[in-house]
């Protein structure tokens, strides 16, 4: 089977690109050519084609489509960049989209679209009981959000087979790309995780098995990936021997997460392979070597994940007022 990964170097790109190879899947991605992409794109020589391109210029996307039976589509602008530059962003979330799907009509092959949404849709949901279902009202409260519906409307209504995975929370397994998304995640939140390789097994699954056009399905890690904001926090941050930063870094505001129905895409997919202490056991195997220097530069990997914190950043200014001394502490801050 032929298959299109849009986004293909990204945080979940580089494991759907893994698992369709697995599957005996002839594979094509698209993604733009930063020095990161580049770097994970070597893992693959020879192995795939690699398009590099802008998915917002139809030409690329009219080249990157054709021939293809399957379009995993991962390439999106995620927050907080859709949200600090939300038009920019729409015109490559939607407007990326939108090419894609008018390529796809254009093609002979009428290729399957499996579309990578998001629980973010849902909205702030901690005040309802668990779990998410795909069949609940959606309540955007972000561009991003939006962005994610606007896409989901035009594949129902485009006339090609498509596919829609609602994710959970699928933060990279690796250290150095800690986003500072996590500071948006309130410490008693109810998130359910997924490592990024099970999200990748579960986009080419949908990719590649029959039968599963016009569903829309939750995809998260399952029951032993449900966590609270702090247990998830907590766990990661010991796990990388950096110990659990000071609550004042994260959000007192609920944030889109929570426990999601994941039955039936489980039935179908496949997927769940990793639990959330398993996944913990390989963030620590990334740090290699590098472990070892973790307790000496300990202080300052902190004092540079506070400054990451818009939250922690603005407890310090309001607590410098008031004592006349303004610091982004580190190691041994105990600030709550």
């Amino acid at each position: 089977m032929k298959v299109l990964v849009t986004g293909a170097f990204g945080n979940v790109g580089t494991y759907a690109v893994h698992e369709l190879l697995e599957r005996w899947a002839t594979v094509r991605c698209l993604d733009i050519p930063s020095p990161l992409s580049k770097k994970k794109a070597r893992a693959f020589t020879d192995k795939v084609e690699i398009i590099w391109g802008d998915i917002r210029d139809p030409a690329i996307v009219t080249r990157a489509v054709d021939g293809m039976e399957a379009i995993v589509h991962l390439a999106f602008i995620i927050p907080p960049k859709s949200e600090q530059r939300s038009e920019w962003a729409e015109t490559i979330n939607v407007g990326g989209t939108w090419n894609l799907l008018q390529a796809g009509l254009a093609s002979r092959k009428k290729p399957r679209i499996v579309f990578s949404s998001s629980i973010a849709i849902y909205g702030r949901t901690q005040h309802l009981a668990p779990p998410r279902r795909a069949d609940e009202e959606l309540h955007p409260y972000e561009a991003y959000a939006y962005h994610k519906i606007t896409c989901e409307q035009m594949l129902h209504a485009c006339g090609l087979p498509w596919v829609i995975l609602r994710f959970g929370a699928v933060p990279p397994i690796e250290f150095g790309e800690l986003d500072p998304l996590m500071f948006d995640v309130r410490m008693d939140d109810r998130m359910e995780y997924l490592a990024p390789m099970d999200a990748g097994a579960a986009v080419a699954a949908a990719a590649v098995l029959p039968g599963l056009e016009g569903r829309t399905l939750m995809v998260a890690g399952g029951p032993s990936c449900q966590v609270t904001g702090r247990q998830f926090m907590q766990r990661s941050f010991e796990a990388l021997g950096i110990g659990m930063l000071p609550e004042s870094a994260f959000s007192q505001t609920p944030f889109h997460c929570d426990f999601m129905d994941t039955e039936e895409s489980e039935r179908l997919l496949h997927y769940q392979h990793h639990s959330f202490e398993e996944t913990l056991e390989l963030q620590r195997k990334t740090l290699g070597w590098k472990r070892i220097l973790v307790p000496v530069v300990r202080p300052f990997i902190r004092r540079k994940l506070l400054a990451m914190s818009p939250y922690y950043v603005q407890h310090a200014r309001r607590k410098g007022r008031r004592t006349g001394h303004v610091t982004l502490a580190p190691g041994s801050d105990t600030t709550r």
